[in-house]
């Protein structure tokens, strides 16, 4: 299991910097350590900001379970997706309103085939809210299937 969150992960992480705006740290309530935010009122309506995680030694023909904490807090604040590097097209995880502005898990299951991921991309993309935030914290990458609930 390798630590990808930010406080203390060990793993590479870059905004992208062909999107309109970045995710910043934000402190945690409990005060240990951040997680990666983006306000509500950055950006205009449809703007994207793209956090991106490089894997570099995923092996082939083999799978991975990525898990993390996600929040979408406020009225209408925009989308969360998760993309893998060689499914460009489709996100394979999207969340668009939270039903309260609670911590949630996402999970998403990473198959290697010949063709290998080798990054997965968070991207938020603003609502018409002008409160809140999206939050994405805990990042861990595990081998193997995902853990059922």
């Amino acid at each position: 299991s390798v630590d990808c969150s930010f406080s203390r992960g060990v793993c590479d992480w870059k905004q992208d910097a062909d999107d309109d705006f970045d995710w910043n740290p934000a402190d945690r309530e409990r005060g240990d350590g951040y997680y990666m935010a983006v306000p509500a009122f950055v950006g205009h309506k449809k703007d994207m900001g793209r956090l991106k995680l490089l894997l570099t030694d995923l092996k082939p023909k083999s799978s991975y379970c990525l898990i993390f904490s996600y929040r979408l807090a406020g009225e209408k604040v925009g989308k969360l997706r998760v993309f893998l590097a060689n499914k460009k097209t489709a996100p394979v995880w999207e969340e668009n309103k939270g039903k309260d502005e609670r911590w949630r898990t996402g999970k998403i299951e990473i198959f290697q085939g010949a063709e290998t991921t080798n990054s997965v991309t968070f991207e938020s993309e603003r609502g018409k809210g002008k409160t809140g935030e999206i939050g994405v914290d805990n990042v861990i990458l595990t081998s193997g299937l995902c853990p059922e609930d």
